[in-house]
């Protein structure tokens, strides 16, 4: 994709959506993190029903400790893999406490050494929690830099390194955001809307996907 085309479409995306948001329910930088570490191959949605009232009781790593791996499994049990998250959040949760006083790091290298943290969920954090210009390339990011063309790459790793070094300096710090929200309501992995795409015209994908119509056989009458 052309410089200018990149500038236009992140300029696009940041007139409709100013400030993104992640839709993660969260407290403080520690309870971002849990609920970054539970969402790995789960909905935000079934994360934060679970967490809702799991974030009432616990907000520090000293409490999840205290609260305990049965425990913790109880309150996440609705979110798939939940024996293996609960085990790496008490885990990370008493490395914190012995390596960190307690504190989540604004450090990629330290965020990956906890149990059960990856480079993307290191992203989330450092750009959600400290404000740093991360990209954390998930499949709706990857499927949208490889398909429209901004971030052509095999590898998660690629992608997130191609979109690094194109992303201008005014929208580097939502970058994340708004890619992922693009992937996550518009450009859907079965069927891109194109239709109401706003970058539309800027994107390599072809065909575009038309608007749906009627079904197959379907009478439309005039006015209706």
């Amino acid at each position: 994709m052309k410089r200018a085309d990149v500038f236009e479409l992140y300029r696009r995306l940041a007139e409709t959506d100013p400030d993104p948001q992640t839709e993660l329910a969260y407290l403080n930088p520690y309870t971002l993190l849990v609920a970054v570490a539970l969402s790995a191959q789960a909905t935000d949605v079934s994360v934060n029903k679970a967490t809702g009232p799991l974030f009432e009781r616990v907000q520090d790593p000293a409490a999840m400790v205290a609260l305990g791996e049965e425990a913790l499994k109880r309150h996440i049990r609705t979110i798939g893999l939940y024996n293996a998250k609960a085990k790496n959040v008490i885990a990370l949760s008493e490395q914190l406490l012995a390596e960190h006083d307690g504190q989540v790091p604004a450090d990629r290298d330290a965020l990956e050494r906890l149990p059960g943290v990856g480079r993307k969920t290191a992203n989330v954090v450092m750009n959600v929690a400290f404000g740093a210009e991360t990209i954390a390339v998930d499949t709706h990011i990857f499927r949208v830099g490889n398909r429209t063309g901004l971030a052509p790459g095999k590898t998660p790793l690629k992608v997130e390194d191609v979109l690094v070094k194109v992303t201008p300096a005014p929208f580097r710090r939502h970058a994340h955001h708004w890619l992922i929200l693009h992937g996550r309501y518009v450009c859907k992995a079965r069927r891109p809307e194109c239709w109401r795409c706003i970058v539309a015209d800027l994107c390599a994908f072809k065909p575009k996907t038309p608007p749906p119509g009627p079904l197959p056989g379907a009478v439309v009458v005039a006015g209706e």
